[in-house]
């Protein structure tokens, strides 16, 4: 099953991941193989560091092409191995900017993993919170947050393929 869906107020991506959800969740949690995550066209310059713990960040430097990068990442607010992860989407002074200040202004992101034995339905939804004004949320999907989060999560497909 692979499917995208999107409201006003957030999207979903579902896919079927031919690999154990403990390797989908280390794909998810471990700087070595969080790379799937990175534009393949233009590695990261700087290392992925996650510190995987309620309140630890994760942070990744994307590439999108020689004139642009930025770091991007998590603060995490749930971890359940391997079963789920919570974080709110953003870094301080990357994209999207995180403000530690406003912590409920940042997307929720929220990727579930259910065990298909040899395979993993993984479930990835992106939320705004209900205070976050209609016209801010329509500006983040004209910055092509769904096009860039269909195309991210696309790339753990052949990642796993190479090394579950």
């Amino acid at each position: 099953m692979n499917t995208v869906t999107e409201n006003d107020r957030g999207l979903t991506i579902v896919r079927r991941l031919d690999a154990p959800r403990e390797v989908v969740f280390r794909a998810w949690t471990d700087p070595e193989h969080l790379v799937w995550f990175a534009n393949p066209l233009h590695p990261p310059r700087h290392p992925t560091t996650v510190d995987l713990r309620v309140g630890g960040a994760w942070r990744l430097h994307m590439v999108e092409h020689e004139d642009k990068s930025y770091t991007t990442g998590g603060i995490y607010r749930e971890i359940v191995p391997p079963e789920r992860l919570v974080f709110a989407w953003g870094a301080v002074g990357g994209w999207p900017d995180y403000d530690p200040g406003r912590p409920d202004e940042a997307p929720i992101v929220t990727v579930t993993l259910a065990d298909l034995g040899d395979a993993t339905e993984m479930t990835f939804a992106v939320r705004f919170a209900g205070h976050v004004a209609q016209d801010v949320i329509e500006h983040w999907y004209s910055l092509g947050i769904k096009r860039g989060w269909v195309e991210t999560v696309d790339r753990i497909v052949p990642y796993l393929k190479e090394t579950a």
